[in-house]
Parts: structure tokens; sequence; C-alpha cells
């Protein structure tokens, strides 16, 4: 049976939930025989959310405190505790002199049509990560592109790779994304430079959209096919898919997609394809799972290395310490009511916590929007548009539906509740400091 992303996170929403009801029974059975320690301070049917806090944001976060991180561990083994000195850091922007381009776009002797788009587009000089990977996917060669989220990883592998199919219509890609969004996005940007009259066809498959509709579509020869692992395991399964027919396979935040579960498939997918598949592993960080991966399927790859495992320079970062006298609440409403708050992305870690925040924010009349796995896609493409054109200026999401939001102008990232890992911490604060401009990262921490 493929597990999706929407059911994963519903099964784990699930079981949280129940820890959480059982446990606010035996808070309220110990309230009544020893004076009632514990208090629901919240509207919600549970308090896990709540860490009832009153106060304001202020000088006193600066550099401040002591406390625990990561408390909210999804493995078996236990949560992995965060330094919180990982919270704090002032910006230090990277001056762009510093970056050395060593190509235009017209160097790399594109078909004319995409030339041409370009052009139009007025894109003349590549990012560092497409200057160095352009060429390499050209030549065939299998790629590591180890690079910060924003940096432009989508054209990268998308634009030698249309050159190589208007040379090859025959040739065909299998995309791999860890999320819906993201996969949209992916399908988005390619329709940017085909202007879908270039007799380049493309199918997204994931989950959330009609099945039969997605197998009607792949009937046809497609050049691109942008999926989610899931959904494009259960293709196969189905025999909708020709795996000899792929001469190229592109894995986009290989190491996302690990971390949410989907090694199984991702194995399965690889091992089906042709052994002369060209194999391209794009990613924000690399852990062992994804180096593991790398040395078992790439043949003599060129590392492209932009990106260490590092938070971004352009982000300023600090803590909100929550005591126990303080009311959250107060304290997030306090930094979103600042006037240099413009655009705000807000992390919790489950569905649950998304839909309370949701709705207690709504109530205080903030324009919000939010996304996880248990919207419908419409409802998801609904918020993500209305993020962007700045018809709401808050979204709150979970770790795995915010994977896919590529706005340029977010001015704040605050982790309402701690991420789980590192890595985690990275791809969230990832979503602000963009395009040269310096963006803030808040963590709210709880302190005794």
């Amino acid at each position: 049976m493929v597990i999706d992303v929407v059911y994963t996170e519903y099964v784990y929403d699930w079981y949280l939930y129940s820890i959480s009801y059982f446990l606010n029974i035996f808070c309220m059975a110990y309230s009544h025989n020893s004076g009632s320690r514990f208090s629901n301070r919240s509207n919600s049917s549970s308090n896990r959310y709540n860490n009832s806090s009153r106060s304001s944001f202020g000088h006193r976060s600066r550099f401040g405190g002591t406390g625990g991180g990561g408390r909210y561990g999804r493995k078996k083994s236990g949560p992995k505790q965060l330094d919180q000195s990982l919270f704090v850091k002032v910006a230090k922007p990277t001056p762009a002199a510093e970056v050395v381009i060593s190509h235009t776009f017209a160097d790399f002797g594109f078909v004319d049509w995409i030339q041409q788009a370009l052009a139009e587009k007025g894109m003349i000089n590549p990012t560092p990560i497409q200057d160095q990977s352009i060429k390499p996917i050209m030549e065939g060669k299998d790629i590591i592109g180890l690079a910060a989220t924003g940096t432009g990883k989508t054209l990268a592998f998308l634009l030698p790779l249309l050159h190589k199919m208007t040379n090859n219509p025959k040739d065909s890609a299998v995309i791999l994304a860890p999320t819906r969004e993201l996969a949209l996005q992916i399908e988005q940007e390619l329709h940017k430079i085909t202007n879908r009259g270039k007799g380049i066809y493309s199918t997204v498959c994931i989950g959330g959209n009609p099945i039969r509709k997605q197998m009607f579509r792949l009937s046809r020869h497609n050049q691109f096919i942008i999926a989610t692992p899931g959904r494009f395991k259960d293709l196969i399964n189905r025999k909708a898919i020709d795996m000899n027919s792929f001469s190229t396979v592109v894995l986009d935040e290989v190491d996302r997609m690990l971390d949410m579960g989907f090694i199984d498939e991702i194995r399965y997918i690889l091992e089906l394809l042709p052994k002369n598949t060209q194999k391209l592993f794009f990613s924000a960080t690399t852990e062992g799972k994804t180096k593991q991966l790398m040395e078992t399927f790439l043949v003599d790859p060129v590392s492209i290395l932009l990106s260490e495992n590092v938070s971004s320079n352009n982000v300023h970062q600090d803590i909100v310490p929550v005591t126990r006298n303080d009311n959250k609440m107060d304290l997030l409403m306090d930094i979103l009511n600042k006037d240099e708050v413009k655009k705000v992305l807000i992390f919790c870690e489950t569905k649950i916590a998304v839909e309370n925040l949701y709705r207690d924010l709504q109530q205080h009349g903030f324009d919000v929007e939010s996304i996880h796995g248990d919207k419908t896609q419409m409802h998801r493409q609904i918020a993500l548009k209305k993020f962007k054109n700045n018809e709401a200026w808050i979204m709150i999401g979970t770790d795995v539906a915010s994977r896919g939001i590529d706005v340029g102008d977010i001015t704040h990232v605050i982790n309402y509740e701690l991420p789980r890992t590192e890595e985690d911490y990275i791809h969230r604060i990832g979503r602000t400091g963009r395009g040269g401009k310096i963006g803030w990262a808040l963590t709210f921490v709880k302190h005794q």
C-alpha cells in the first residue's frame, strides 16, 4: 500500500491527539486530587499546543535565557535536543560581488526558442547553481547539487533538459518532489519557459487529485512527469508508467523526501530505471541517508557544493522565551502587530496545531491562511495564491505542507513550535532573507 504524505500526517496527528487526550484525563484527575496544578487555558479540545504565556516580545528575548529545544520528536528513538544557540545569529549578508559567475545564458548554446524565451524575460546571467549545473547536465552527467532554497535550482535542471528534449523529442524525464506544492511549482516554472506552445508536454502526478485523470494524461507521451514519490509508485503498480522510457530522473530536495519517510519508494523507483538513466540529485542539505543513496545510485557524479549545513547569512535569528507565566498567543500577536512585520510564515508541527492557531488569529482579526495535508489541493492552491498576492499576509503551515512555498518577500519566519531537527530549522528560515534582502527568524522557546 502506498503511503502518501497526507495519510502520513493524518496518522501522525491521530497519534499525537490520542496521547494528548489521555494526558488531559490524567492531568484533570491529578488536579482534582492535588490542588489543580494543571490548567486548561485554551479554547481548543487539547492544551498540547498552548504553552500558556502572557508577555510582550522585546529586548528581553534578545540572545536570552536557557531552555530545551526539540521536544516534538517523531522518531521512535525520541526527540533530538537542539542547542538553543542554533536559533540566535546576527545576519551577515554576503556581498553579491563575492559570487563569481563564469557564464551567461547565451554561453550554453541553448536551442533558439530557449534563448528567445530567456531574452524575453530579461534573463542574462544564471545563478551560481545554474552556472555550474547546466553544462554537465547537457553533457549527460550525473549531478549532486547542494544549494540553499531559493537559489534557482529548478531552472538549473529544467533548462538543460528542455534543450536535450528539443533535440531528442522521444526523451523524457521524471522529476520527484517531496510535496504537492513543490511539484506544482516546478510545473509552473516549466510553463513560464515553454509557454505551452513548444510541443513540450508534462503531467503532474500528486495525491489529492484524481488518479484516473492522471493515468489518462500519462497515456500520451510526456517529456516531463512531475510527481510525489508515493503517487508515482502507485502509478507504477497500476501499470500506468513505462519505466524504460525515462532518460533522466531528477530528485528535487532529496533530503526532505528521505526525512519524510520516502526512502523505500525512492529506492524502488530508482531500481526500476534503466542503468544508463541520468540522475540529478538536488538538495539544500545532506545527511547520512542522502549520502548513502547517492553512493548507491550515482555514477561518477559532478558535485556542485554551494551550500553547507548552515543557516542563511541574510537572516537575523533570535528566540522568544516563553515562561510559565506568559501567554504564548499574546506574545505572537505582539510580534505580528509590529510595523516591520510585513509578511509572515509561521510553522507549527502538526495539522491540529496549524488549525488551532489559524482560528485564534482569524478571530483576532488577522488576515491569515493555513496550509496542511488535510486541505484539498484546490484549497491549498487558493491559500498560496492569496499569500503570494498579499491578500493574506500571514501563512501558517506544517514543515511538510510548507515545503513548496516559494515567496520572495517574506519578512519574518516564526517557529511557533520547535523544529525537530537542525535541517528542518534551516529549511524553515530559508523562506526569508531572499534576493539580497534581510529577513527575521524568531523561535519560541519554553523557559522554566
